[in-house]
């Protein structure tokens, strides 16, 4: 149905690791089966849901450029990365302040392959409010 540039990296002025993430749009949920098939014969690696009821992720073998990610239209995960995405889009303070929490996690938890992988579960409260914001405004019709 469609292809979504997510993530920090599709937030201008957003610091951002050097990883794209990429949402492959679903129409049904009855196509995810397909959706996981024709990727496995791309080589990618199906990893399940990570924790997200109603998002799969997959995995391209190294190097590692993007997160790909598939989701069914209107459904929470979906809604989750394009309403972040477009919240962070037209609020330039809320990047800011996103940006700098980011930086402060990063001095706090290092650099090294541990403190990325502790990152994603140390910002989720920011992350959290900053979603709150954006479905607030969205239900507002402000982006």
């Amino acid at each position: 149905m469609a292809i979504e540039h997510v993530g920090s990296t599709a937030v201008p002025g957003c610091p951002a690791k050097p990883i794209i993430d990429v949402g492959i749009v679903l129409p049904d949920p009855s196509l995810m089966p397909e959706l996981i098939t024709r990727l496995g014969g791309l080589r990618y690696k199906h990893e399940g849901d990570l924790g997200i009821t109603g998002r799969e992720a997959f995995q391209k073998p190294s190097p590692v450029r993007h997160h790909l990610y598939g989701a069914v239209v209107d459904t929470k995960p979906y809604l989750d990365h394009v309403l972040l995405r477009d919240y962070l889009r037209t609020h330039p303070d809320e990047v800011r302040h996103y940006g700098e929490a980011k930086a402060a996690l990063v001095k706090d938890l290092g650099a090294d392959s541990a403190a990325r992988d502790a990152h994603p579960e140390a910002k989720s409260a920011l992350v959290e409010a900053l979603l709150a914001n954006a479905y607030s405004a969205h239900a507002a019709g402000d982006s």
